[in-house]
């Protein structure tokens, strides 16, 4: 399934050069190395630390704390290094590596890669359940249109929620996120017309 996608990529024209294909966890996750370690490294330097407390024991969430941060930070570093290495390793258009995610949040984790400026984190101990059931978020989705693809077509690149609460805190970090999606969006040429658009939305229950 995995080859079949990448070739649909590179005869559509929208493979990069270098293609990393990570496992983790048991999921399989296709990278594009510059950019995986861009958005690690930038989580790595933001201020304040853009990781939000979701547990199931909190009343209601909020940034972490700085040892939190710190012990998420770590992980995203391990990261970091391993795809630098296995980058290093690599001769091919696509290189292969697997990681053994120890107690990383993979929740965490997967939203930096994706791209998320804040991403949501929570005490394992506590199981997976959270504490946004019911709590004002607000859902930002990037759009655009594929023209390579289908003239007309448009297409969701991917969606993500922040609470509504801590918006203004974390104001500078999607502030900074906006405009590198747009330098971003404007340095290549396969989408056209990027929308980005937010809504608030308050659900019975949240599944990250």
């Amino acid at each position: 399934e995995l080859r079949r996608y990448l070739r649909g990529l590179r005869a559509a024209g929208l493979a990069p050069r270098r293609l990393h294909v990570l496992g983790v966890g048991g999921s399989a996750l296709l990278l594009h190395p510059p950019r995986a370690r861009g958005r690690l490294e930038g989580m790595l330097r933001a201020h304040p630390a853009p990781f939000v407390d979701v547990s199931a024991g909190r009343r209601c969430p909020a940034l972490c704390g700085a040892a939190e941060a710190e012990a998420v930070k770590g992980h995203l570093a391990s990261l970091l290094s391993h795809l630098r290495d296995a980058e290093a390793a690599g001769a091919g258009p696509v290189s292969c590596s697997e990681v053994v995610p120890e107690d990383w949040n993979l929740c965490t984790v997967f939203g930096v890669l994706l791209g998320y400026p804040a991403v949501y984190t929570f005490s394992r101990e506590e199981g997976t359940e959270n504490c946004l059931a019911l709590t004002p978020l607000r859902v930002f989705t990037v759009q655009a249109s594929c023209p390579r693809i289908k003239d007309g077509l448009r297409v969701q690149i991917y969606s993500f929620s922040i609470p509504e609460s801590l918006c203004t805190e974390l104001r500078e970090v999607l502030d900074a996120w906006c405009e590198e999606l747009k330098e971003a969006f404007s340095a290549q040429s396969d989408f056209v017309d990027l929308c980005i658009s937010s809504e608030v939305v308050c659900l019975p229950a949240v599944a990250l």
